[in-house]
């Protein structure tokens, strides 16, 4: 029994606690050195993307070997069908080719369940140092990075167009995988029922009441999302209007001040 074990003998997960903690520290610490290569050159911005590919897709293989492995792989758990599931994938697809349809996507769908999983995690017993915790914030927070590497790295960013798609691919990837859930006894995406740990679905009503109510609160967390964007905007809108306006007071300045002089001379 020891880091990939399926009996963990260990101190099971807590949120909140400090290996949690932690792990949101380092991902905010990645984040930030990757900062700092926003300027470079075409070559290393290649370089990260490939390896952030590599690392986030090599991370979600081993998950899968180890549940085959342990003998815990079915279809119930491990089909690719749970949000972060499909926005590991999606999520690297969209490195390799700087889409910004996938972009859109990964941003609104992809990053809000990634940050949900990492406010509350759901990986039962397993904690620190159990590679199940590795392998969930490796995962999670890698898709987190990768939208936010495309946003202050390569220059991409989300439209009011880009969430009103995100909410109609949401929608109907709820209405697939909700069908797929009731046909085989799965819970992908909780929309069959909510998870037996802590999460913000306790607050909503029981099922079947709550699957409406979650498109509600993706629709809320789309717009928080995209709200630093949309009043960036219209701050800069007021600012070009402020300098047009200006600039044409001041050209109009020496035009009466022309003027003037005319009537005086007359």
């Amino acid at each position: 029994m020891g880091f990939f074990s399926v009996a963990w003998p260990g101190a099971p997960f807590v949120t909140m606690s400090a290996p949690h903690l932690a792990a949101l520290a380092s991902l905010v610490l990645l984040n930030v050195v990757l900062s700092r290569f926003a300027r470079s050159s075409e070559t290393t911005k290649q370089r990260i993307r490939i390896g952030l590919v590599a690392v986030l897709w090599t991370n979600e293989v081993i998950w899968h070997l180890w549940l085959m492995r342990s003998g815990t792989w079915d279809l119930q758990h491990a089909l690719p069908l749970e949000l972060c599931s499909i926005f590991v994938w999606a999520g690297g697809l969209m490195l390799l080719t700087r889409s910004t349809w996938l972009y859109d996507l990964t941003y609104f769908l992809g990053a809000a369940g990634a940050l949900q999983a990492l406010a509350t995690p759901n990986i039962g017993v397993y904690g620190f140092p159990h590679y199940r915790y590795w392998a969930f914030f490796i995962s999670h927070g890698l898709i987190v990075t990768t939208v936010a590497w495309m946003t202050y790295g390569e220059g991409h960013r989300p439209t009011r167009r880009s969430l009103l798609r995100s909410v109609v691919v949401g929608a109907l990837l709820m209405g697939v995988v909700l069908v797929i859930d009731l046909a085989i006894g799965a819970d992908y995406m909780f929309l069959a029922h909510k998870p037996e740990t802590a999460s913000l679905l306790d607050a909503l009503p029981p099922w079947p009441v709550y699957l409406p109510w979650l498109l509600v609160v993706g629709v809320l967390m789309f717009a928080v999302m995209y709200t630093p964007w949309e009043v960036a905007d219209r701050l800069r809108s007021r600012r070009d209007r402020s300098l047009v306006a200006s600039s044409e007071s001041n050209t109009a300045a020496p035009v009466v001040g022309a003027a003037t002089k005319t009537r005086s001379a007359r």
